[in-house]
This record gives C-alpha cells, sequence and structure tokens, in this order.
C-alpha cells in the first residue's frame, strides 16, 4: 500500500515489548540512488537525542504511529557503517525542481508516496509554477518515468500528452 510522505515524518514510534511511544520519527533518509527510504530520523523520548529507525526494522504502520519490537532498534547515526554514505549526502526530494529530459520545466516536488513494505518512492506529486498551474493542477510521476536524480534537480522522460488532472497520458499505439 502507498503512504504519502507527511504519513511517515513525525509520527510516533511504537515499542511492541512495552506498547508505549519509544521516539518519534523527524525526517526520512532518502536514497537518490534507487530512491529507497533507507530509515528515519528519530528523537528519542527519553534522552531527546536524535536516533536512526531502519526501515528492515519497521514491523508495521498503522494509524497510532510505527511499530518495531523495542527500543534496540533505534541507532545512533555513527553505528550504521553502511549506511554513512547516504546520511552525509542529506538529500532532500520534496523542494527539488523537476524537468523533462529535453530541460522543460514543470514545478517541485511537493510530496511523494512511498510502497509501506519496501519504503521505495512510488510516486512524486509536483506543484506546477503559477502559470502553468492555470491549466491544471498538480502532476503525478510514477518511478518508472523517472531518468536521472540528481542534488539539484530530478529529470524525467518527456511527457507525450497532459490531461486536465495533470497526469500523463500514454501516447496512442502504432
Amino acid at each position: 500500500m502507498l503512504k504519502l510522505s507527511g504519513s511517515l515524518v513525525n509520527q510516533p514510534v511504537v515499542s511492541l515489548r512495552t506498547g508505549g511511544t519509544i521516539a518519534r520519527t523527524e525526517a526520512a533518509i532518502i536514497n537518490p540512488h534507487n530512491l529507497k527510504i533507507e530509515g528515519f530520523y528519530c528523537i528519542d523520548s527519553r534522552s531527546r537525542q536524535r536516533l536512526i529507525l531502519l526501515t528492515q526494522d519497521i514491523r508495521d504502520i498503522i494509524p497510532a504511529g510505527i511499530v518495531v519490537d523495542d527500543y534496540d532498534v533505534l541507532s545512533e547515526p555513527d553505528e550504521l557503517i553502511r549506511l554513512q554514505s547516504v546520511i552525509e549526502l542529506r538529500y532532500e526530494l520534496v523542494g527539488k525542481p523537476v524537468q523533462t529530459a529535453k530541460k522543460h520545466k514543470l514545478g517541485k516536488v511537493n510530496d511523494y508516496a512511498v510502497d509501506d513494505q519496501a519504503f521505495f518512492i512510488q510516486k512524486l506529486y509536483v506543484e506546477r509554477s503559477l502559470l502553468k498551474s492555470l491549466s491544471s493542477d498538480q502532476l503525478a510521476i510514477d518511478r518508472t518515468e523517472i531518468v536521472e536524480v540528481t542534488d539539484r534537480r530530478v529529470i524525467i522522460k518527456e511527457i507525450e500528452k497532459t490531461s486536465k488532472s495533470g497526469l500523463t497520458a500514454p501516447a496512442p499505439a502504432i
């Protein structure tokens, strides 16, 4: 099932063992090379320390929060050696400009949808510029349309035809 980024950030992290809140998610750690959420920065409820919750340690996502086994799944950033290169990138997807391969500017990413099992970003929601927003609302881009993700922008395939809803429509078959 797809979840919007807002339903994963600023959520309580609940321990199955204690049944209580052990932390609160603060921000996603996104790997720009494969658009996967590797984990979340969390604020520890006890010490107010900034720790990391890896997505592999998440048992479930329920309305009450993100469910984990126990407090022990939270790690200090220095302990996660394999994740250091991604942590150092500090990649933020929201706010990145989106353009086509032929350099047509489409707008900026204002949200994204994540598969809650594998934690891959599946869709980007692009807020159009003021001029383009008069003709269409928001643009939804599937991950299969993404050509490249850089520090400065997201590049997608050319859009053949745009419907009034702002969603891309496939070109007719020949």
